[in-house]
């Protein structure tokens, strides 16, 4: 399997890509619900952007840690968010769409899930594969030859407190 390797910088630059992807495309949405752990960055910068409420759902589709449990899922059985109620008119958010079995499950989940009826989904990533079974509404890169996608906050999974203290030293 083939890997990329995304800076901050780049990654911040994805974001106000899908950002633009989206208000071109003139669809309205009232509510941003990012999906934890990946697509909270991204959530959160698209509620600021956007100026509407953000809502977050845990899942996790790498139980394990690994590149190799892609199909197995948990979805947290709450959402958080800080409004009375769920918008009707949904953006749905992460940062990667893989096999898509994150967001073709969540999306029944949410319909579930919300006290008003639900008017619309639409769906936003920053990088969507082609082995996913689900076409993202919104996107910034295709990537047909599904590489492993090493993120800038990845260096946050293999380092201790204390090997970070090491690093770092005392303030």
């Amino acid at each position: 399997m083939s890997e990329i390797y995304i800076s901050w910088s780049e990654y911040h630059h994805l974001i106000e890509r899908l950002a633009i992807n989206i208000y071109d495309s003139g669809w309205e949405f009232n509510q941003v619900v990012c999906l934890a752990r990946g697509g909270l960055r991204v959530g959160d910068v698209l509620s600021r952007i956007y100026n509407l409420p953000l809502a977050i759902l845990a899942t996790s589709s790498y139980a394990d840690g690994s590149k190799n449990d892609r199909n197995s899922l948990i979805i947290s059985p709450q959402l958080t968010m800080t409004t009375e109620k769920l918008g009707d008119r949904i953006l749905l958010v992460d940062d990667l769409v893989d096999s898509g079995i994150t967001l073709q499950k969540t999306i029944p989940w949410l319909e579930q899930y919300s006290q008003c009826a639900i008017t619309e989904i639409k769906t936003a990533v920053i990088w969507y594969k082609s082995c996913s079974v689900i076409i993202p509404d919104y996107y910034t890169t295709y990537l047909p030859e599904n590489p492993w996608i090493h993120q800038p906050f990845e260096f946050y999974e293999h380092i201790t407190p204390q090997e970070l203290k090491s690093k770092i030293g005392n303030w």
